[in-house]
Formats: C-alpha cells, sequence, structure tokens
C-alpha cells in the first residue's frame, strides 16, 4: 500500500515518522520545506502538490492544525479530492468536527473513494514512539483493510462506529484532558501554598484517588518549569470550542466545559497561541507569585515503553 501524508507538524511529523521507520512507502507534504527534506533524506518520497499525491497513493493521511486548513487542502485547485478516484481512502487523524468530516466526506464519496476519520490520544512522546491510541470512526471492511498502517503509528486501536464518531469521541477525551490539567493548576497553588514538599505531593495525587495521565504525564514539565508538553494553547482553545459548539447542537446545559475554555482563552492571551498548553496553571503562579518548581523532572516527555505491533481493543 502506497501511503501520502500531508501535516508534518507535533503529531503528524511522529505519526508519518512512524510510518516510514516500518518501511511503508511514504510520500510527504508539508509548507515547512525543511520537514519535507529530513523525510525525504531518510526514504520519504514528495509530491508537489495534494492532488499529485493522492494520485500516487493509496492512503491518504491528513493530520492538519484546524477543520479549516484541512478544507483547503482537500478542497483548493490542485488538492486531494482532485486525485483521489475509485477505491483510494483519505484517512483524517486531526482534530476536527465531525459535521466537517462527514461533509467532506460526501465530496469524496463522490469520487467513489473513502473516508476514515482517526484522530489520535496519548501524547506526542507516545506518537513518536508508535505506542499512542488511535480511534477510528467508517467503514468496518475499509477499517480492516488499513489496520496494519493503524497498528504500525499506534498501540491501542479502536473502531468507534460511523464516520464522524472517532472525532466526537477525540473532543470528549481532550475536554477531559483540559479540564483535568485546569484543576492541575488549582491543586498545585494549594499544595505550593501550603507549604507541602512538592515531589511528595506529586507521588501522593499519582497513588490517589485523584490521580490522572494528565497528572501523570503533565505535571513532570510543570514541575521542571519547562511546560513543553508539545501541545500549544491555540490547540487546546479549538479543541474546547468543537466540544462547546457540539454541547450547543445537542442541547446540553454544560457548565464546567465554558469556564474551562474561559481559563484556557485567559491564558491565551497571557502567554500566547502557541505557548505550551501546560502553562495555563501559571495563571496561578503569577498571580498568587509562586512556582511550582521541583528537582528531578525532565524538561520533555519520553515514553519509555517498548514499541510493539499495535492492536485493536
Amino acid at each position: 500500500m502506497k501511503i501520502g501524508f500531508i501535516g508534518l507538524g507535533n503529531v503528524g511529523g511522529k505519526l508519518a515518522g512512524s510510518l516510514l521507520r516500518n518501511k511503508f512507502n511514504l510520500t510527504v507534504i508539508d509548507l515547512d520545506e525543511n520537514l519535507v527534506k529530513d523525510f525525504v533524506s531518510r526514504g520519504s518520497k514528495s509530491a508537489k502538490s495534494p492532488k499529485e499525491l493522492a494520485k500516487k497513493t493509496d492512503l491518504i493521511i491528513t493530520c492538519l492544525p484546524s477543520p479549516r486548513i484541512c478544507a483547503e487542502v482537500m478542497e483548493k485547485k490542485d488538492g486531494v479530492i482532485e486525485g483521489l478516484s475509485k477505491e483510494k481512502i483519505w484517512l483524517e487523524m486531526s482534530t476536527t468536527d465531525d459535521k466537517e468530516v462527514k461533509r467532506i466526506g460526501n465530496l469524496v464519496k463522490s469520487k467513489g473513494a473513502i473516508s476514515l476519520d482517526a484522530p489520535v490520544s496519548g501524547g506526542c512522546h507516545r506518537a513518536s514512539t508508535g505506542n499512542i491510541s488511535i480511534f477510528v470512526g467508517g467503514d468496518r471492511k475499509s477499517f480492516e483493510k488499513i489496520l496494519p498502517v493503524l497498528t504500525s503509528m499506534g498501540k491501542k486501536i479502536l473502531h468507534t462506529g460511523e464516520l464522524g464518531s472517532a472525532s466526537v469521541l477525540k473532543v470528549i477525551t481532550n475536554f477531559l484532558a483540559s479540564t483535568h490539567l485546569a484543576a492541575l493548576g488549582e491543586a498545585w497553588a494549594v499544595a505550593k501554598k501550603s507549604n507541602l514538599d512538592m515531589s511528595k505531593t506529586f507521588k501522593g495525587i499519582q497513588v490517589s484517588s485523584g490521580n490522572s495521565f494528565v497528572h501523570e504525564t503533565e505535571s513532570q514539565v510543570i514541575l521542571n518549569g519547562s511546560y513543553n508538553i508539545n501541545f500549544t494553547m491555540d490547540l487546546v482553545e479549538k479543541d474546547m470550542a468543537l466540544f462547546n459548539n457540539l454541547s450547543k447542537k445537542l442541547h446540553i446545559p454544560m457548565e464546567i466545559s465554558p469556564l474551562v475554555l474561559n481559563i484556557f482563552r485567559d491564558a491565551l492571551k497571557k502567554y500566547g497561541s502557541r505557548a505550551w498548553s501546560s502553562m495555563v496553571v501559571k495563571r496561578l503562579e503569577d498571580n498568587c507569585k509562586i512556582n511550582f518548581r521541583a528537582n528531578g523532572y525532565p524538561d520533555e516527555l519520553t515514553d519509555n515503553e517498548k514499541e510493539e505491533k499495535g492492536y485493536e481493543i
């Protein structure tokens, strides 16, 4: 199977790297020519346009920052849709709106091609080792056809149902992660102002009912002071807005998510759209004139789990 990959950013570059590492026939495109050159130097091919990439490959993967950018890549002149033909598969790995992936999916279907949405979850450090989780929505037979590709990019693969269902599940999990992160900022502030030992507090939360994946990962780079979680404020705002918009469409009277979204928007104004998302806790550090530093924590997360072939859960 020939694979085309569009978008070599923080997440996409790591997913594409797993495909290259596992010896897939790979063609890439990105606006950053240096990223493309790096992949080509490691054995990938490149294409001049999304249309050319789609014509030359069987599976076209997009992993892009926003629904708007994805729509442009898919629908523009020389875009992916112009290069599609019968039985080709478009795999949308961006975090996007379920309505949007269905809308573009109809355009893909008109060309005789197939659409699947497949957002990832688990952190960039796991994307780089092929140990990230992948949710996949769409036709079951098409899912099974590309399962060997999916299990090379991720460890735990979940078929969620119809097209768009994976995107809904993804924004749910991102809402929960963002809420946990905002709550951690308040927890760390109380710990610090109470003169608790920060390392012992980390361990205490880790072994308690208050533990979470977000604490075990993001608290480490918060305590280090780098805040480097490889995920930025603008992406959190986008994902939280997707969740809030979905709740409005479903007529669910949300209370927590609008508050968390406003907290992140305030942090974005203070620290910038490209600041690491874990810097949301810095609002309280600055306000209270404290810091959450402790010795012995990494400035960037690494995945120490052994890379192994993924599997469907």
